[in-house]
């Protein structure tokens, strides 16, 4: 019964979406709270100092509160935040943002700026994974439920840019009445700001012909390229449609227009990214003397605004098909001053170490972040490194390495790239004061 359960106050957010509260001398982790949130909780989860739990009642709810727009906000384990007003949600990821790299990694107080918000709160997101099963009631296709590999069917995501959502209604009515709907667990929809489409259709079935010849695009001619997958990315197969959608326009000194091929990383947030890219190419300072290392490079997302103003920039990508796409960035926008190379920046003794003289390395690793590829800087001692990152737990462990050995931070920013999530963008500037004893790694 809900009286015999425990009461608490929401004090704050954590980095994993939850409210924070204390109860019996425990830190209580709990989803979908605000900050004033009066709520009596289960606990689902306990250890010696802290315990997660779940509302059972809301006692009072805070006036920080607003209604989610979404009718399956709660349900759904996609966002975390809809609950909050945007400029909410963003001054929560700049103190989260602050605290992770003051705590964990050491950056002093004074080198924080603003965090800068999305230009939009809604419809932003051009790459979008909807997650299908084939039920008594017919073919689904949505996002799992929180904690759950139920999958919530939808009618579109809020978050999505509004093409996508269309084009998932027309790959649901297309999909639901195939035999073969049973064996299709996850349908990929990103779009470009051109109105491009690319649909990825993950199958689990081997007869992929037999589904290839119902695909095979009624969008033909339409701006949507149709893709099979079944398994990772090298099992990709085009049935129809233009193969690669574009990234554009980037900050540089002359438009660029960069392209992708399936597969391939790109940002969700083309205009979150655009914002990003124009700070760092303006604390990059080139002068059209400078050797620049990309390291995690891509398809070349940071390395074609910055080879406008250097002397070299050298791209360095573990997947070879955002290599390919790179070179054929390079073609299509006329640059020669970049060179690519095949290779996990985060392997000891990588390419890194033949590289020679170094004036600025600039950093977009994935969520495990680029641990080993610090110690490869650290013994090219380059001056400066801007370091991008979405996971400010494994930035924080990373720069602790570089502080030690010399460096200083000199700027580390949030981006909001991911609205009604509590995920973050950072952006950091280091730079090397001066050799030190310390400036060498150990181990």
């Amino acid at each position: 019964m809900t009286e015999h359960l425990p009461e608490l106050e929401i004090e704050s957010l954590a980095y994993n979406g939850y409210g924070v509260g204390r109860w019996e001398g425990k830190v209580v982790f709990i989803p979908l709270t605000a900050p004033g949130d009066r709520v009596r909780f289960r606990i689902l989860q306990e250890q010696k100092n802290l315990c997660f739990g779940e509302i059972a009642e809301m006692v009072a709810p805070s006036s920080q509160r607003r209604s989610p727009p979404c009718p399956v906000f709660g349900q759904c384990g996609g966002c975390h935040w809809q609950h909050l007003p945007y400029p909410i949600q963003v001054a929560w990821k700049e103190s989260i943002f602050k605290d992770q790299l003051r705590r964990h990694g050491g950056v002093a107080e004074n080198a924080f700026s603003a965090a800068v918000a999305a230009p939009a709160e809604w419809g932003y997101r051009s790459r979008v994974q909807f997650k299908c099963r084939l039920t008594e009631k017919g073919f689904v296709a949505g996002f799992f439920r929180r904690q759950s590999h139920f999958v919530i069917d939808i009618v579109g995501c809020p978050l999505a840019d509004p093409v996508i959502n269309a084009t998932l209604d027309r790959c649901r009515r297309r999909i639901s009445g195939l035999a073969l709907a049973d064996r299709i667990p996850q349908i990929d929809i990103s779009s470009d700001e051109e109105g491009r489409v690319r649909v990825v259709v993950h199958q689990l079935s081997q007869e992929a012909n037999r589904l290839a010849q119902t695909l095979r695009p009624e969008w033909e001619g339409e701006g949507v390229s149709v893709y099979l997958q079944s398994g990772r990315n090298h099992t990709l197969r085009r049935l129809g449609g233009e193969d690669r959608l574009a990234l554009f326009p980037l900050p540089s000194r002359r438009a660029l227009r960069l392209g992708y091929e399936a597969g391939c990383f790109s940002q969700v947030n083309a205009a979150a990214n655009r914002n990003l890219v124009a700070e760092l190419v303006s604390l990059a300072g080139l002068t059209g003397k400078e050797r620049v290392v990309d390291l995690f490079c891509g398809v070349g997302n940071l390395t074609f605004p910055l080879a406008r103003s250097a002397g070299e920039v050298i791209g360095i990508e573990n997947y070879p098909a955002a290599v390919e796409s790179a070179h054929r960035n390079a073609a299509a926008n006329g640059i020669g001053n970049v060179r690519f190379f095949q290779g996990d920046a985060n392997r000891e003794g990588n390419l890194l170490d033949t590289l020679g003289k170094i004036d600025l390395a600039v950093l977009d690793p994935p969520r495990e972040g680029a641990f080993r590829a610090i110690k490869s800087l650290l013994r090219l001692q380059v001056p400066r490194i801007l370091y991008v990152s979405c996971n400010p737990s494994t930035l924080a462990r990373d720069l602790v390495p570089l502080l030690h050995a010399g460096y200083e931070v000199t700027l580390a920013r949030a981006y909001d790239f991911f609205p009604q999530t509590f995920h973050i963008e950072g952006l950091v500037h280091l730079q090397r004061r001066s050799k030190s004893p310390g400036s060498e790694p150990k181990g």
